[in-house]
């Protein structure tokens, strides 16, 4: 397995921030559309009541309208968790960088050289 670098580990935070970030949002545009076709389903079982439509058939319409609303809900809160996991991947993010950025600005900085090939262990001396 690759060694986790600095770098390493920012880039790949980074790329799950983003990811994450834009699920959340799919699901997000998801839920309001479902959200939309529930409303849509139950003005039309309204609609067809008006239009003194069979009962069977105005029924049908609404139980369909409870069940669409039942995804809508459940796609609303799934968003939120989406959101909530978006803004953890952050807060990982930002930890890696508050946590290692400086070790990286001073390794960066440092003109000794092979630097990189030190153990890790010699690091963590006293």
């Amino acid at each position: 397995m690759a060694e986790l670098t600095y770098k390493a580990l920012v880039r790949r935070t980074e790329a799950k921030e983003r990811a994450l970030a834009r699920t959340a949002e799919s699901v997000k545009r998801a839920a309001d559309d479902i959200t939309e076709l529930a409303d849509d389903t139950a003005s039309d079982a309204d609609a067809l009541a008006a239009k003194s439509v069979d009962p069977d058939s105005r029924a049908e319409c609404q139980e369909l309208a409870k069940i669409i609303r039942g995804v809508s809900d459940g796609a609303i809160d799934y968003a939120a968790r989406t959101d909530d996991t978006a803004k953890a991947a952050q807060a990982a993010g930002d930890q890696a960088r508050t946590t290692h950025g400086e070790f990286q600005e001073q390794f960066e900085r440092s003109n000794v050289t092979d630097l990189e090939k030190v153990s890790r262990d010699w690091f963590e001396q006293e």
